[in-house]
């Protein structure tokens, strides 16, 4: 068995306390059987609190507190958990969180998800291109996807040629042309799935009041620096996506989905540019945060996108 990571995932770490976005924050967090039978064996200063802090029906979790704050999460945004017992005490969730993992034949593949501030900065701040890291044993296994996926990671970061090229080039090895749909009719789409956060309705709402649909120069003059942000956005989706591809037509609705998205996220940070004379790479960062705590860990509102693009 294979075991497949991108070169930076070993490089992540939580920054804790100063996570503008903490995940133990609005997020139900289950608790796993294994881990219940720990917690019920505790002893000491956090037993009754664990206690009375867990509900195990219809799924085990943790009873979230005010502002939706996971009961052990202190005032310093610190987890008491980790403090009093170590990570090892840590649920599943709670330990994997922002990792991802994708069971293939032959392999597992493994990633960070965008949906953390930390794990964001990490990728898209990366100004090399990303390599595959590949250990285990090799038990002959082939995949006609993820052979193509490889193969179009590696020309979404072909940096001799544009980036509408490299999709370009990318689609073809599907035989196809795609062409890109229309941004207001995709953000239309996004703003009529379900929500989580009023930012990203503001934003939606934003780019369609003043999205322009022809390209500006000065944003291009003003990105040229900062394109690799957009390469490494790409060649994320297509890692974590088009491995998923039970056969030839998905594998180029998860391409589709990847070219949409980076084009997208380009067109909106071009809006917020024309409007403000700036675009940071805070303002990129919380945006494709969002893009992914609302989308990406939704299978349903993946389903509805990913069938809009047939």
């Amino acid at each position: 068995m294979l075991k497949v990571v991108p070169d930076y995932y070993k490089d992540f770490k939580c920054i804790g306390s100063p996570c503008k976005h903490n995940c133990c924050i609005g997020w139900e967090i289950d608790i796993d059987r294994e881990t219940l039978d720990c917690y019920k064996a505790v002893k000491g200063k956090l037993q009754d609190k664990l206690r009375a802090c867990i509900d195990e029906k219809p799924t085990p979790h943790f009873i979230l507190g005010n502002s939706e704050r996971c009961p052990f999460l202190n005032k310093n945004n610190l987890c008491d958990i980790i403090i009093e017992e170590g990570e090892t005490l840590l649920c599943k969730i709670c330990a994997e969180h922002p990792r991802f993992h994708n069971s293939l034949p032959g392999r597992t593949e493994s990633g960070l998800g965008l949906v953390c501030e930390e794990a964001a900065r990490l990728i898209i701040t990366k100004e090399s291109p990303v390599k595959l890291e590949i250990a285990g044993v090799d038990d002959g296994t082939y995949d006609e996807i993820i052979a193509l996926r490889d193969e179009i990671i590696f020309l979404l970061q072909e940096r001799s040629l544009p980036p509408e090229i490299r999709f370009k080039k990318a689609f073809a090895l599907l035989n196809s042309d795609f062409a890109l749909p229309s941004l207001k009719v995709f953000a239309k789409l996004l703003l009529s799935l379900e929500r989580l956060d009023e930012s990203w309705t503001r934003i939606l709402n934003f780019f369609l009041e003043n999205y322009r649909e022809e390209k500006s120069k000065k944003f291009a003059d003003f990105i040229n620096s900062r394109l690799n942000e957009y390469e490494q956005l790409s060649v994320y989706l297509v890692y974590r996506h088009l491995a998923n591809s039970r056969d030839l037509p998905e594998c180029e609705l998860y391409l589709k989905f990847a070219a949409v998205v980076t084009e997208f996220i380009y067109c909106l940070g071009q809006t917020i540019f024309e409007k403000t004379g700036d675009f940071s790479l805070e303002t990129q960062l919380e945006i494709i945060r969002l893009f992914s705590g609302e989308v990406e860990y939704s299978d349903e509102n993946m389903e509805i996108i990913i069938d809009s693009l047939i």
